[in-house]
C-alpha cells in the first residue's frame, strides 16, 4: 500500500471514530478511560498537539469541539453524568500514565 493510500484509510477511520463517538452521548468519559485508558478529552488533545505540529495554532477548546461536535460544556451539560464512587476507584486505580 502506498502512503497517500494509508492516510487516506487512516484518516477515513479517524473520522468514523469522532463520528461514532458523537452519536454514542450515552458512553461515559470516564467509562471510556477505565476500559480503553483514553476519552474524548485525549482525543481532542492529541487532536491539538496534531494541529500544532503542523504550525497551527488550536485551542483546547477548538480540539474538543471537533471531538465533540459542539462546544464542550454543551456536550456536557446535555449529556455527562456524575461518576459513582465505583467508576472513581476504577479510574484512580487504573489511571493511565499519559495527562
Amino acid at each position: 500500500m502506498d502512503d497517500q493510500t494509508r492516510l487516506e484509510l487512516e484518516a477515513a477511520a479517524f473520522r468514523r471514530l469522532v463520528a461514532h463517538l458523537r452519536e454514542r452521548t450515552d458512553v461515559q468519559n470516564i467509562d471510556m478511560m477505565n476500559l480503553a485508558g483514553f476519552c474524548r478529552n485525549c482525543l481532542s488533545r492529541w487532536y491539538q498537539e496534531a494541529a500544532a505540529e503542523k504550525g497551527i495554532e488550536m485551542s483546547k477548546e477548538e480540539g474538543r469541539e471537533f471531538v465533540y461536535g459542539m462546544p464542550y460544556t454543551e456536550w456536557r451539560d446535555r449529556y455527562q453524568t456524575e461518576a459513582s464512587d465505583a467508576q472513581k476507584a476504577a479510574f484512580a486505580q487504573n489511571a493511565p500514565a499519559h495527562d
